[in-house]
């Protein structure tokens, strides 16, 4: 048999078809990826050597169509014909027909060499070979094929049935047809492609597993338990899981592995993998594939978390605390205005006290409003809200403030106004009361220093809108006394938030796992390697984050942003939080997102 000539296919006239699709490596990305093609009509030849793996991953096809069929989403006939289309084998050469083969084998590079090395010894000369890899190098895997034009890497989220994302990653040796080819695939099995250059991580997972690795330093540092970290994004940022149980989804050595491959290339040091990392998968500890990670589960394989000797224990929040009846509350602005209204619906008494009187009216008009809302939309009754609005008295001076058992601030973030706020608050407040702050990045400490009672301070940061966000963090700092603590956790527990403990750092926890993904997301777009659109997209339908990057931002306000930026970089000096230029640029244009018009993008003037 001669030589086989390949064909070009940089000047191919269409799309190639790609109507033939060999999976190789049946674990649970790949039994998910054969699903999605078989379900859309695609002849898939599913290649594992374990025969257990390949028989588990027919199972799980006839389960999933099962289930589809029940909730009438397909027909039996369509579900046998879905079935029919999946073949399974041990062989490489099962792959000699494929128009298209994709590797999902585990992420070690000498592994994926040899499946690419037999593939290439297989395969037609037009046969398209992908990547399912998120870490390593598709262009190093394209120049060790015999054919590096027809390589490239097509990464799917887990569960692959679900998530819409596929990053079609391409190598500086990738064919255009390749890449056209394989896009118009991915819109035909009804996901959104987004198409990326070669580096580890790609777009979702390269911003995504900074974000987890901070998580598991958090965690690891003591700063904050796992259950209240992962609580503070879920409930802070609205993000579908928290970052330590995602690892534990993911798997702890994986996480390892990609963020190896992302420092070998960056150097910064947020992508040099936490510690706990290689000490928990050294341990086999890897997540809920063996049964406990960060996390404890009741089987391996499951996601059912059961207490361990870390789970917080069950304790009366009341102990121990302060009684708190009234409550003082500091501030004109949409966030003070909030907290009040949390605190009167709950039941407490509550001064609303302001630079001037008719600014703290004009809060109170803005509560009444807002409870008016939550009228028309039968959230309250008429005479909740009434009285609501009657436990609220407006004040033009802190003087107000004598009798209340807990004074919160709200003004604005700025350390110099905030402590002498405090310092008034000292002179003004009775004996016992407790000083809080709701600042979101500075030091607690500095305005507890502002009084001669620093063991009565504690941060209470209530979140945007304070009526709806559930979480508040709660910053003890190393002068706090224990009955204050405790009595800030009851009275979050009256006026039913979910509190977290954190130390008195910078960004405490939400902000400082937070900032320094967008700040990452802003450098991507600096670097030219993804668009503002393409970015968030990926966090979207890849992460499940209920906004993108740049949305989050516009929202947010850059102003904002690069102050936390900055506090964040000057607090922990790594060089990998310093605020990206772009941010800079932009606030110094006057370009602060949504509130002046323009920020990452344009809005229409209201």
């Amino acid at each position: 048999m001669g030589p086989q000539s390949t064909p070009d296919l940089s000047t191919a006239p269409s799309p190639l078809s790609l109507s033939t699709v060999a999976v190789v490596g049946l674990g649970t990305m790949g039994t998910g990826i054969a699903e999605v093609l078989a379900r859309a009509g695609r002849e898939v030849i599913g290649i594992d050597t374990d025969e257990a793996a390949a028989r588990h991953a027919v199972t799980t096809l006839e389960t999933a169509t099962a289930r589809a069929v029940q909730r009438e989403r397909i027909t039996e006939r369509e579900r046998q014909d879905i079935l029919a289309r999946f073949r399974t084998f041990t062989d490489l050469q099962a792959a000699a027909d494929a128009d298209l083969v994709i590797e999902v084998v585990p992420e070690d590079y000498e592994l994926k060499r040899q499946v690419f090395a037999g593939l290439d010894a297989v395969v037609r000369p037009d046969t398209i070979l992908a990547t399912g890899t998120n870490a390593l190098s598709v262009t190093r895997l394209a120049a060790d094929s015999q054919r590096p034009e027809r390589v490239l890497g097509v990464h799917f989220f887990n569960p692959a049935p679900a998530m819409k994302l596929v990053e079609v990653v391409s190598s500086v040796l990738t064919a255009p047809a390749a890449v056209a080819a394989v896009t118009d695939l991915a819109h035909d099995l009804g996901k959104d492609p987004i198409a990326v250059g070669d580096r580890p991580g790609f777009v979702a997972d390269g911003l995504l597993f900074g974000y987890l690795n901070q998580a598991a330093a958090m965690y690891e540092a003591k700063y904050a338990t796992r259950e209240d970290i992962d609580a503070a994004m879920r409930l802070g940022c609205g993000l579908p899981m928290g970052p330590l149980a995602l690892l534990d989804l993911i798997g702890v050595d994986t996480a390892r592995t990609v963020l190896e491959a992302m420092y070998a290339e960056s150097q910064d040091r947020l992508h040099a993998p936490a510690p706990i990392l290689g000490q928990l998968a050294e341990a086999g500890l890897t997540g809920r594939k063996a049964g406990r990670g960060f996390y404890t589960y009741d089987a391996p394989g499951s996601g059912t978390a059961v207490p361990d000797a870390e789970s917080p224990a069950a304790a009366d929040e009341l102990a121990g605390g302060r009684t708190v009846t009234g409550v003082g509350v500091a501030g004109s602005g949409t966030m003070a205005s909030g907290i009040a209204e949390v605190f009167a619906k709950a039941g407490f008494k509550v001064v609303l006290a302001a630079r001037s009187l008719e600014k703290a009216e004009k809060a109170k008009a803005r509560i009444a409003k807002s409870l008016g809302r939550s009228v028309d939309k039968g959230r309250m009754s008429a005479e909740a809200r009434d009285t609501a609005l009657a436990a609220i008295t407006p004040a033009g001076s802190l003087d107000a403030f004598a009798d209340v058992d807990l004074a919160v601030e709200a003004v604005a973030e700025d350390l110099a106004v905030k402590q002498e706020l405090f310092t008034t608050l000292d002179k003004v407040c009775k004996p016992g009361a407790v000083l809080a702050t709701t600042t979101s990045s500075l030091p607690v400490v500095a305005c507890a220093r502002a009084t001669s009672r620093p063991e009565d301070v504690i941060g209470m940061h209530f979140f945007n809108p304070a009526p709806a966000m559930k979480l508040v963090e709660v910053v003890r700092t190393v002068l706090t006394a224990d009955d204050v603590h405790a009595t800030v956790r009851a009275v979050c527990a009256k006026v039913r938030k979910h509190p977290v403990d954190c130390g008195d750092r910078a960004g405490f926890i939400v902000n400082a796992l937070l900032f320094p993904y967008l700040n990452n997301a802003i450098k991507m777009v600096e670097e030219h390697y993804a668009t503002l659109d393409d970015i968030d997209a990926a966090m979207k339908l890849g992460g499940g984050y209920p906004m993108g990057p740049f949305e989050l931002l516009d929202v947010v306000g850059l102003d904002v942003s690069l102050a936390i930026e900055k506090v964040l970089h000057a607090e922990f000096r790594d060089p990998g939080l310093a605020p990206a230029p772009l941010l800079e640029h932009l606030v110094a244009a006057g370009c602060l997102g949504r509130k002046t018009g323009r920020g990452f993008r344009e809005y229409a003037r209201r």
